[in-house]
This record gives C-alpha cells, sequence and structure tokens, in this order.
C-alpha cells in the first residue's frame, strides 16, 4: 500500500483513476483482476522509453492496462505482423504458450512481450497440495510450465519482474 499511496496514486492519469474507481464499484472483488496501478505506470515508462509506436494487447478485462498503453502512443501508432514493438498478454493462462508462439511471429526482432501474473498469486512456488482456491488451483500448473517454458526458450531473453502479482517481459532475439 506503501507504494501506492506515496507513488502510484498521486501520479495515475485521471481517466486511468477513474476506471479504476468505476472497475472496484462494479466488480468488488474481481477488481483485482485489473492490471495494478504500480505495475501500469511501469508498463507507461517502458513503452516510452522504447518509443513504442506499434503495439498489442491480448486480454483485456476493464481496460486498464489498454488504457495505460493507449495513453502513451503517438498519434502515428499502428502495427502489423513482425513488426510489433510491444505486447501486453493477460488472458487466460491455460493459453500463455500458445498466445507466447503468436507474440513471437508479431514482435520484431528487438521488441518486447509482457506477460502479466506470472507468479500467479504466489501459487507457483508452493506446492500443489497447498493451494486451496479454485481459480488459483485450476490456471496454476499453466502458469508452472509457461514459466519453465519462456526460462529454456532461446528465442528470448526474460526477466520476471517483482511488480504487480510479477510480469514476465521477453525480448525477441530472433
Amino acid at each position: 500500500m506503501y507504494i501506492y499511496e506515496t507513488s502510484a496514486y498521486p501520479k495515475e492519469h485521471e481517466q486511468l483513476k477513474e476506471l479504476r474507481e468505476a472497475t472496484v464499484q462494479k466488480y468488488n472483488d474481481l477488481s483485482v483482476v485489473n492490471v495494478p496501478v504500480d505495475e501500469a505506470q511501469f508498463l507507461a515508462m517502458l513503452l516510452k522509453l522504447m518509443n513504442d509506436k506499434k503495439t498489442l494487447e491480448i486480454g483485456v478485462f476493464t481496460g486498464y492496462s489498454l488504457l495505460t498503453t493507449a495513453l502513451t502512443l503517438p498519434e502515428d501508432g499502428k502495427g502489423e505482423e513482425g513488426s510489433f514493438d510491444f505486447v501486453f498478454v493477460d488472458a487466460y493462462k491455460s493459453d500463455y504458450l500458445k498466445f507466447h508462439e503468436l507474440t513471437l511471429k508479431l514482435v520484431k526482432v528487438g521488441g518486447i512481450v509482457a506477460y502479466d501474473n506470472t507468479l500467479w498469486y504466489g501459487s507457483v512456488a508452493q506446492s500443489e497440495k497447498e493451494v486451496v482456491e479454485d481459480l488459483i488451483k485450476r490456471y496454476r500448473n499453466f502458469v508452472v510450465e509457461f514459466n519453465s517454458f519462456i526460462a529454456a526458450d532461446p528465442r528470448v531473453e526474460s526477466s520476471l519482474l517483482s511488480i504487480g502479482d510479477r510480469l514476465t517481459l521477453c525480448r525477441r532475439l530472433y
């Protein structure tokens, strides 16, 4: 909460704040599915540093991360296969391996693919027996398999960041 109160919320774009608050009001407990404010601000800074013009997002809850991306794009931002600078994936964890193959076709060499929730609420560091919540249990093994695959994939350079529910960045090498 300290990070949110001292750093994230004071710098949050007004449209993002309104969307975050509306999501909490409408979805209450499900609002945790939204990308956290600190993660969104990190992604916005990353996109600006990359001078990103061509982005794609796979998976949208209420659009908080999509709006974050859209607010960073210049007027001439667009994209087609093999030319995307950045792809953000936050969809069904059971499909992350499929999305990885797809995004490597879409992102240019040197481009970034970001995968959300790669700690999956801490469950990947627990034994299967320790995970009790149904939704977490249902997708845990998919995330474990995905993380292992990414760590061994020679086509990408990757880093698992300690932000939000963890974010894995992959830079396409070839």
